[in-house]
């Protein structure tokens, strides 16, 4: 490919040129997914402080929490060490980690969608064949990673101010620094392949390696000051310590690990023509080896399946291997214990906690289904669908290939866990497989809305990831809020029954499975009836 040529605007940079355009663009473009995804994040983390209250009333209580994790490497490695006993010190503990990772990862989305899709499909060098900079594109997605980081950490700083005003804008800014961090990793990721889907699983990737090394420096040391911990982004954020006498040096980590990954990423994007890479892929065979649409859909979706049964097949092993010390976490908590409870059923504290956690992973394999089935929308939008229908490839045969790969690698990630939970636990295979598999009539009901609103609102499609994000906060927020009956039923896991250790009940996850049926015909026949983008 020849390098495209970048016309000048009279008097503007010729690198930055149409930066604020494009900033607009994208910002219009993901209107729906970062009000969505910033919210959720907002919500799971303002709504902890009232339910610690509620599980931790008394200074008492909040000392054996503190004596509790300090004693127990697996839920240190899991949520990390406790700094203080106050209410906020103890949400920046309970959520800080997991909110920096959600930060992370709608981050690197953003970057990769506004730069190596944005080439993949080709509009960007239709873009940049007009009065747009080398880097404009690449500025614009950044700007647009730091308004949705920038607005989390305004909502977060706003929320928690009655916590403590430092400690709330600490933690506001080390989510951002997290974010940022991801976001600038992304676009130098993007810069070394060709393919969107592959920057975005090496930059997972590297933020599931972030996590293993803060994990395992967490379960080796209490107070936070191992070197595997200092060597992660998530560790830094837990070291800022938010609430608990502050660190503010520590910003200057997250902001200096930005300036130096986005100077590379600016340094490499100057360096190669529009749609090349470093990494250039691999020609294929002179011969095609892909004889149906289904070989086709399996070899575009491998490599999320596999690295989604790996992550599951190791929570699995994690949360099994946590079970045993769950009652001694609680202990005499009766607050925990209904949490528990409520979230997993009233069959004792070790069935309740493994059928929580069970349930906190469908909700998540829920994301998965999700993001499978719209791999439709993105083939088609990026133009790649039209030459294969063009072909003697029906609709509903070319649709058929994704949708067993979303709904089969449900099944198969779901099972994963649950051998993972046999082994961390080693106790009770088959109950616990059983309440794995329960999942999926509500992991396929999501599925099946989404593939409603890709074959009869494409244009709506992404909406799907607004109706999984609003499960998901159900699911997670709900039970410790104590939420009404009829909030929780507007999920469709709030129907399921509580496995291992309650009644089956078939009657439901019949009636979710007729549904998420009925669902996937309907989106299938709007399929079929409308016109493709094109």
């Amino acid at each position: 490919m020849t390098a495209t040529a970048y016309k000048v605007r009279p008097g503007g940079s010729r690198q930055l040129a149409g930066t604020g355009t494009l900033l607009r663009f994208a910002l219009r473009r993901d209107r729906v997914m970062i009000p969505i995804w910033v919210g959720v994040n907002a919500l799971m983390i303002l709504s902890m402080p009232n339910t610690l209250e509620n599980l931790y009333a008394t200074p008492a209580e909040r000392a054996d929490l503190i004596q509790n994790t300090a004693t127990n490497a697996s839920f240190r490695a899991l949520i990390g060490p406790v700094f203080d006993d106050s209410i906020g010190a103890l949400t920046a503990w309970r959520v800080g980690v997991y909110a920096g990772a959600l930060a992370a990862v709608v981050s690197l989305l953003l970057v990769v969608r506004h730069t190596r899709d944005e080439e993949e499909s080709g509009r960007q060098e239709l873009v940049a064949s007009g009065m747009v900079g080398r880097r404009a594109s690449l500025t614009a997605a950044l700007l647009t990673a730091a308004v949705a980081n920038a607005v989390l950490a305004l909502l977060v700083t706003a929320g928690l101010a009655g916590q403590g005003t430092s400690g709330a804008l600490a933690l506001g800014l080390g989510l951002a620094g997290v974010g940022m961090v991801f976001a600038t990793l992304a676009a130098i990721v993007g810069q070394f392949t060709e393919s969107a889907r592959l920057a975005r699983g090496l930059t997972a990737g590297l933020l599931g390696a972030a996590f293993v090394l803060r994990a395992a420096g967490d379960s080796a040391s209490d107070d936070g000051s191992s070197a595997l911990t200092w060597a992660s982004p998530l560790g830094w954020l837990e070291n800022l310590r938010p609430f608990a006498e502050e660190r503010w040096w520590v910003l200057l980590l997250f902001a200096g690990a930005a300036l130096v990954q986005g100077v590379v990423a600016y340094e490499l994007a100057g360096r190669r023509d529009v749609g090349m890479s470093f990494l250039p892929a691999r020609p294929g065979p002179a011969l095609g080896r892909l004889g149906t649409a289904g070989a086709l859909a399996w070899r575009l979706q491998r490599g999320s399946v596999l690295g989604w049964s790996i992550g599951f097949f190791l929570a699995g092993v994690v949360y099994g291997g946590l079970t045993e010390g769950a009652a001694d976490l609680v202990g005499d908590n009766e607050n925990a214990r209904e949490i528990f409870e409520r979230m997993g059923g009233q069959s004792g504290l070790t069935d309740a906690f493994l059928a929580a956690m069970i349930g906190m992973l469908g909700l998540i394999a829920a994301l998965y289904v999700v993001a499978s089935v719209l791999r439709l929308h993105g083939e088609e939008t990026s133009m790649r669908a039209e030459p294969i229908l063009a072909n003697a490839v029906g609709r509903l045969r070319w649709a058929a290939g994704h949708l067993v790969i979303a709904f089969a690698g449900s099944a198969l990630i779901m099972l994963l866990a649950g051998l993972g939970f046999a082994v961390g636990y080693g106790k009770e295979v088959g109950p616990i497989l059983a309440a794995c598999l329960v999942q999926l009539p509500a992991i396929w009901l999501i599925g099946g809305l989404t593939v409603l609103l890709y074959g009869v609102l494409p244009r709506a499609a992404m909406a799907a990831w607004g109706v999984a994000g609003a499960v998901l906060l159900i699911g997670w927020v709900g039970p410790a809020l104590d939420a009404p009956q009829a909030v929780l039923d507007l999920s469709p896991f709030g129907h399921l029954p509580k496995l291992p250790g309650g009644e089956m009940e078939w009657g439901p996850v019949l009636a979710l499975l007729a549904l998420a049926a009925g669902l996937v015909a309907a989106g299938l026949a709007g399929l079929r009836r409308r016109d493709l983008t094109t």
